[in-house]
């Protein structure tokens, strides 16, 4: 059986680890990355989905033991509903001078999953999927495929959107093995962690 064993999300108020939450702030990437003391400079060159992305999987993994897999083991399965469209704009604003081949390495929804797996060791099998809007069934039929049939041993899934002024990262780690405080892995529970940050206080 498969277990969600953390979970992180991050909108543009705060950011929550397992439930909990654990910072809120003005600019809140930059301020993660100030609070937690992330020592990633290539953190700041990133595009915004990809320093979202980054973040998120920062706060999921940590105190992770990822000794206890190899790094092929791990898989990432990441989805949205905009693709790289912010990142493409900017980088079309810029073909108006001088296009910027910098802007123009993250035209790719993908890349987020690439500075995921750099910074972390990462070599499994990995996705990127495009959704109206995020689809717990999608990612649960996918991911539980990849762990069943033993491509994976563990995924890191979920959503990574960011789109003008509005954004939003909901990263799970998935393992086949029951942890404190772990989950089924279910459609339904994915989705009622997902709503963990929206307004309903």
């Amino acid at each position: 059986m498969e277990y969600i064993t953390g979970s992180c999300l991050i909108d543009e108020r705060a950011a929550y680890r397992n439930g909990d939450k654990i910072f809120s702030g003005d600019k809140i990437l930059s301020s993660l990355y100030q609070h937690f003391n992330w020592q990633y400079p290539k953190f700041f060159k990133m595009d915004n989905l990809s320093r979202l992305g980054f973040a998120a999987a920062e706060l999921l993994l940590e105190g992770w033991d990822a000794g206890a897999y190899q790094p092929q083991e791990v898989a990432v399965v990441l989805s949205n509903a905009n693709s790289s469209l912010d990142t493409d704009y900017r980088y079309t604003q810029t073909t108006k001078d001088i296009p910027s081949p910098s802007v123009f390495v993250y035209t790719l929804p993908n890349i987020v999953i690439g500075e995921i797996c750099i910074r972390h060791r990462l070599k499994g099998e990995n996705a990127f999927f495009l959704c109206a809007g995020f689809d717990p069934a999608l990612l649960t039929r996918y991911v539980g495929h990849l762990l069943e049939a033993g491509i994976a041993r563990a995924c890191i899934t979920g959503w990574v959107e960011w789109l003008g002024e509005s954004f939003k990262a909901a990263l799970f780690l998935i393992e086949r093995k029951e942890t404190a405080g772990a989950v089924p892995f279910t459609a339904g529970e994915m989705d009622r962690i997902f709503k963990t940050s929206m307004p309903c206080e």
